[in-house]
Formats: C-alpha cells, sequence, structure tokens
C-alpha cells in the first residue's frame, strides 16, 4: 500500500569559520520550511551562536526568513535549523493548458517574473532554438517531460563541478553540475517556450525507503514548479515527479531568491562554510 502521509525531522547545520575574529556578522537565513497545502510545518526551531539581535518576516516570493545580526568578535557562526515537517499528497489535479492559454496577455502579466530569463537562467540563441526544435508539435505537458528528459540525459550530476554563481548556459556548456544547475536550465528552456516556471529550494529525503526512527544524512535540494492552471513539481535532477520525500523551504526565480544563507561579515579574515543535514522518519 503507497503512502499518503509522512513525517520528517530535519536538521540543517551551517557553520562558517574564519580564520581571525571578525567584528561582526549580518546573514539572512531561510531554512524553515513551509506550510502550504500538502506540507505542514509542526514545528522548527532556529538556533545561532552568536547571536544579537533577530528579526522574522516573509519575503516577496513567500519565503519564511531570520535576519540576524552578530555584533561581538567571533570566529565562528554557527546556524541550527531543527524542523519536523508533515508531508500529505495532494488529490490528483489533473487541469492542463494549451498553448493558446499560456498566448494570453492576462497569464503572461501575471506570471511575467517566471517568464522573463535572468542571468541566472540565461542560455545563447543556439541552444534555445535546440530546445524549441525538441518540443515542436507537442502538449505543453508532453514538452515538460521533454526538457526534463533532455536536461537529465544531456547533463551529468557531479558534486562540485559547478560554483554556486554558475549561470545555466555555464553549467549546459558544461554538461555536468548539481541539482541547482540542472534546475537553471530547466527553468530557461521552459521560459523559452513560454511555460511559467519557477526555482524551489528545500530538502529530499536521502532514501525513499527509510525507516520509522531511521536517520539519514541529506542534503538541501532544488526543482522546478511550473504553471499548469496549477503549480506542478517536477525534479529534473532525478527525472521525477516530486513527491513526499521533497520538503519546500522557498520559492523564487531562480537561486539569488532562495540561498539558506547569506551575508556580510566585518573583517579581513578568511572564511569556510561546512554544511550537515540529516532526514530523521518519525512517521
Amino acid at each position: 500500500m503507497s503512502l499518503t502521509t509522512i513525517r520528517y525531522r530535519i536538521s540543517h547545520v551551517t557553520r562558517i569559520t574564519y580564520d581571525a575574529p571578525v567584528a561582526s556578522s549580518h546573514n539572512e537565513v531561510r531554512m524553515t520550511p513551509l506550510t502550504e497545502p500538502g506540507q505542514t510545518a509542526l514545528e522548527n526551531r532556529l538556533r545561532v551562536k552568536p547571536m544579537t539581535w533577530s528579526h522574522v518576516y516573509r519575503d516577496y516570493w513567500g519565503t519564511h526568513v531570520t535576519s540576524l545580526e552578530a555584533l561581538e568578535p567571533h570566529r565562528q557562526l554557527e546556524v541550527e535549523s531543527n524542523s519536523t515537517v508533515e508531508r500529505t499528497l495532494n488529490a490528483d489535479t489533473p487541469e492542463r493548458l494549451a498553448w493558446a492559454d499560456y498566448d494570453l496577455d492576462t497569464l503572461k502579466d501575471q506570471y511575467d517574473e517566471y517568464l522573463s530569463p535572468s542571468h541566472r537562467t540565461h542560455l545563447e540563441p543556439e541552444v534555445q532554438r535546440e530546445f524549441r526544435d525538441a518540443v515542436a508539435g507537442m502538449s505543453p505537458t508532453d514538452a515538460v517531460q521533454t526538457i526534463c528528459a533532455l536536461v537529465n540525459k544531456r547533463m551529468t550530476y557531479v558534486s562540485g563541478s559547478t560554483s554556486v554563481g554558475d549561470d545555466a548556459q555555464t553549467a549546459w556548456d558544461a554538461r555536468t553540475g548539481v541539482c541547482q544547475d540542472f534546475t537553471h536550465v530547466t527553468l530557461a528552456a521552459l521560459r523559452v517556450v513560454k511555460i511559467p516556471a519557477r526555482y524551489v529550494s528545500g530538502y529530499l529525503c536521502p532514501r525513499q525507503d527509510l525507516e520509522v526512527g531511521e536517520t539519514a544524512t541529506g542534503e538541501s535540494h532544488s526543482w522546478v514548479e511550473w504553471w499548469a492552471g496549477h503549480w506542478t513539481g517536477v525534479d529534473p535532477t532525478n527525472l521525477r515527479e516530486v513527491g513526499l520525500d521533497h520538503v519546500v523551504v522557498a520559492r523564487g526565480r531562480d537561486y539569488d531568491d532562495v540561498p539558506p544563507m547569506k551575508g556580510v561579515y566585518q573583517g579581513r579574515s578568511d572564511s569556510k562554510l561546512s554544511v550537515s543535514v540529516s532526514f530523521t522518519r518519525l512517521v
């Protein structure tokens, strides 16, 4: 019998170590899972050392953001997010749009931010033509599936093969990347064929067969949602639909809108980042 509900405890720890004391640091943290249909954040606790001041708000895209400052000299900043999240299967929504629907000015205006290319989702004209030709004559749903399959086939997942600042064209030329790169290329291709698409950041349980009470090492993950009359998730890195093992934290146009942590510090030292994520299945 297939599962309809699953519950996880997710621990996400980020440490920034400086090779000399810094006077202060200022950061934004996006590590709190959203509560929305199909997902409930039952609990979230954010522990920060050191911390002088913090403020919580929702950004333009609806993401839960904690802005924080450490105003005392420190050589390490540690942020630990512990969340309990319940995922539930939503009822199937078979609605699908035709190409004529995507040509409507009302849709173009409403989803302009998810149709316009950004510097992260830039593709050269010849690559744009390749994706257009690949889906010529298909329905929008088949076009999405074909684009995801093409990206997954042409690119190889290689950890550390790209940098966090790379764009879609750089990843496509290299034919390698991580989930962020697969997502950016897919977003770029969908926008080329005029399908609104947005970047989703969160977590993916590392094992679909994780037993109740078992813990496994995971990592942050990203995937795509495209507009089909409703937002529909697809994971081009793993070439599958988004399921109970995907946990949503943030959405935006591309990675620049959703980084788990970003900020600045005052000092002349270099910094080193380390991140660990673990999943424990509770139900």
